[in-house]
């Protein structure tokens, strides 16, 4: 039972089922919010655990949602094209018939904000002239960001168009701020331009100004390529990356997945790839402070390694995350990666999926690349590129030989660790795919 089902027993006493809520998941440590573009099922339809629910969209992915209850849909609490908060109730189900007290599951007031209409002309000329915070988000505001009543989608609207959203009256319930309220506000500074504005928090994406020709195409900025603008500037410009690269011997690597290779069925055939997250796994092992993160005034070690893994899209960068990476064994690896990489590129990630990483490995082998060096992904400390496994001229004991060769680099968090920690980190790294069958015990 779903742990809300298990306090309400407690509370009432009763052994018998009761309706059960279906929440909005969480896709990613940064993920506030997503739109369910989709319900796949219909009130009073029966349902089984584990079956998909609805389509949500989140910044980089189309997720499908899963039903963590067997009954029947009693109610669908979300629209279609809705915004939800992560958490947020989106559906109820118990059993045929059953009636509920939404206050005893815990529902209360509006959980999303559907797509607005367009503001009145009395609405907007009345948004101008507010010169401070409105009232209501004045006596609800401790403990809240800005001090703001607000939902995520609001903040981080009034944040990429310059506006304090102190200044934004809120019409939500208890006075919350939701986007047509800073749409109305935006629409009323522009109507009224004498007004001058409190100091707007200034806008996190900056650009030189490109000029444009009738030759030149101009295509808008997908939802994931949007992110990934955000998430990189971020990352350049808060954590100061540094870079340790070093060059691995590959042929007892790759002989090893070649004799595996041999006695597996198709699906669970282990890449290159495999090998360089289990050999990472199991070198964070030894270096907690790289599994860790930067948390201001602490350094946070996390207690599992769970191993990001990038892959490329048609129009941008998702990771998907190898989970306890370092006790899972090696043999299971291929199937487990292969899977979520096909449904990432499919655009039909599972919330398991995505999130909870703590490092990365990003391989660029596949495009021939000899080396690069990647961006890191916060709150994680550090993330691994590593190129093409290449047979090129190496000396032996004094002599020239053939060698499979591949190179890596670390880029860390110096917040968080320093250059000889990482290069001790890399040493580790190059010893266990230098002596590949440690990855099997």
């Amino acid at each position: 039972m779903h742990p809300a089902g298990q306090e309400r027993q407690a509370i009432t006493g009763k052994e018998d089922r009761m309706a059960e809520v279906v929440n909005m998941p969480k896709l990613g440590f940064d993920m506030r919010e997503g739109q369910l573009v989709k319900w796949v099922v219909k009130v009073g339809e029966s349902v089984e655990q584990g079956a998909i629910v609805a389509e949500i969209e989140s910044d980089k992915a189309t997720v499908e949602v899963e039903s963590y209850v067997s009954g029947t849909v009693l109610e669908l609490l979300v629209s279609e094209g809705d915004w939800v908060p992560i958490g947020a109730p989106i559906a109820i189900v118990g059993e045929l018939g059953e009636t509920y007290d939404k206050a005893a599951l815990g529902i209360t007031g509006a959980v999303a904000e559907p797509a607005p209409a367009a503001a009145a002309p009395a609405q907007v000329a009345a948004a101008a002239p507010v010169p401070a915070a409105a009232p209501a988000a004045a006596e609800n505001g401790h403990g809240l960001p800005e001090g703001v009543r607000a939902s995520p989608l609001a903040r981080r609207m009034a944040r990429d168009m310059g506006i304090d959203i102190a200044r934004v009256q809120g019409t939500g319930p208890l006075g919350r701020v939701v986007r047509a309220d800073v749409e109305a506000f935006r629409e009323g500074a522009v109507a009224a331009p004498a007004v001058k504005p409190a100091a707007a928090r200034p806008v996190e994406m900056r650009f030189t100004p490109v000029a444009v020709s009738a030759e030149d195409e101009t295509l808008a900025l997908s939802r994931i390529r949007t992110r990934i603008a955000e998430r990189m500037v971020e990352s350049k410009t808060t954590v100061p990356h540094f870079y340790v690269t070093t060059e691995i011997d590959m042929e007892a690597a790759l002989n090893l997945r070649k004799e595996l290779n041999a006695r597996k069925e198709e699906d669970d055939k282990l890449s290159v790839n495999d090998l360089i997250v289990k050999a990472a796994a199991l070198a964070l092992r030894q270096f907690p402070n790289i599994n860790a993160s930067y948390n201001g005034d602490s350094i946070v070690r996390k207690g599992h390694i769970n191993v990001g893994i990038a892959v490329a899209l048609d129009d941008g960068l998702i990771n998907v995350v190898s989970r306890d990476a370092d006790v899972r064994p090696l043999t299971q690896m291929g199937r487990l990666h292969r899977e979520m990489i096909n449904r990432a590129r499919e655009g039909k990630v599972k919330p398991d999926d995505l999130g909870d990483e703590t490092f990365a490995v990003s391989n660029l082998g596949p495009f021939d690349v000899d080396h690069f060096i990647a961006i890191i992904n916060p709150p994680a400390a550090a993330i691994l590129a590593v190129g093409s496994a290449k047979q090129v001229p190496v000396v032996v004991d004094g002599a020239l030989t053939v060698g499979w060769r591949m190179k890596g680099t670390i880029s860390a968090d110096h917040r968080v660790t320093d250059g000889a920690e990482a290069a001790r980190f890399m040493q580790v790294l190059k010893a266990l795919l230098e002596d590949p069958i440690r990855l099997l015990m």
